[in-house]
């Protein structure tokens, strides 16, 4: 699984089973690669890319996805696997205009790997006028329905929840696909903790014009992408003239307003992904909503998503539906994903 943030490609060894009809899981080996610095602004970059140079690209990524799979293979001594189940990379996110790429998702990285390989889960959904996206939430629906919401904090934050007999999912706003960039500036990785947001100031106009974006007031389902970031938050941030300090303390702010809103007073939260260390955020949200967020332990926080594209690949190979028109507004639920291998 690699996701919007660029943290790196998380891989995980998962094991599951199904029993009267509940399953179950548990994560064995997992770790997180960084990317090295000419990949990570080679995939910054991408979405501007011509036809021809994605082509490559895609080529180019997926022998190196190869080599880190099996890295990771080898060092892990991992055998007997059933599938490498990879979501891959995205460049391209515009599901209104029917385009999702995934890069990573090439038939050779089954023979490179030497393993079935599940892969290319957004395509179909799209396809069947789906936004492809957000895809946990039949991962949230089997394995942590205990939650009255799950909620993942990594480059956009998306909520899943039950809704009468339905599952409904949906993208909130940007999380760490804003902040971290804008950490970089000061010399860090991210905000650790949320520590420089809590030190900042929260500008009002800056705040009220993000709060206005015409995402915030479409009705789900919805997704988002890095070319709205770049079309829309970003041009708010540059005419601003904020310090780094107090944009973030003002995204930060924006983001537990808009994540607030959507959740019941009372209810019970499972927070995870890269967001869900940030303690500032995690308390400006209770500050806003009175719920209660329930933080994992550290390999689950970080590689639940991984963990689901694991599931989403299962289900496929029993040929099980594995997407939910409810979450994404395709015209039926299906099974997506191609096997290759």
């Amino acid at each position: 699984m690699s996701g919007t943030s660029l943290d790196g490609i998380d891989l995980a060894e998962c094991f599951f089973s199904i029993s009267e009809g509940i399953w179950t899981y548990r994560i064995g080996k997992a770790r997180t690669i960084p990317y090295p610095a000419p990949w990570q602004e080679r995939l910054k970059e991408a979405v501007h890319f011509s036809e021809g140079r994605l082509l490559t690209l895609n080529k180019d990524y997926t022998q190196f996805l190869g080599t880190v799979i099996n890295s990771f293979i080898a060092s892990e001594r991992i055998e007997g696997l059933d599938a490498v189940c990879s979501h891959g990379h995205t460049i391209l996110h515009q599901p209104e205009r029917g385009v999702t790429l995934q890069i990573g998702n090439l038939p050779m990285l089954a023979s490179d790997i030497a393993q079935k390989v599940v892969c290319d889960f957004r395509v179909q959904d799209v396809a069947l006028g789906g936004q492809g996206a957000p895809l946990v939430p039949i991962g949230d629906s089997l394995l942590f329905s205990e939650y009255t919401y799950c909620l993942n904090l990594g480059g956009f934050a998306n909520i899943s929840s039950r809704l009468n007999e339905f599952r409904i999912a949906y993208d909130v706003c940007p999380i760490n696909i804003v902040l971290n960039p804008l950490a970089a500036q000061l010399g860090l990785l991210y905000d650790e903790g949320g520590q420089i947001a809590a030190s900042g100031n929260v500008n009002t106009w800056l705040l009220t014009a993000l709060n206005d974006l015409s995402f915030y007031k479409l009705a789900a389902p919805k997704s988002l992408g890095l070319e709205w970031v770049q079309q829309f938050v970003f041009p708010l941030i540059n005419d601003s003239g904020l310090s780094f300090e107090d944009a973030i303390a003002t995204l930060t702010e924006h983001m537990a307003i808009q994540l607030a809103a959507q959740f019941q007073e009372g209810a019970t939260i499972l927070a995870t992904g890269g967001g869900a260390y940030n303690d500032h955020l995690l308390n400006r949200i209770k500050f806003h909503c009175n719920v209660i967020i329930k933080v994992p332990d550290a390999t689950l926080l970080e590689f639940k998503e991984a963990l689901v594209f694991g599931l989403l690949g299962v289900l496929k190979l029993r040929d099980e539906v594995n997407c939910l028109a409810s979450v994404t507004g395709a015209k039926h639920d299906h099974s997506s994903g191609v096997i290759f291998g």
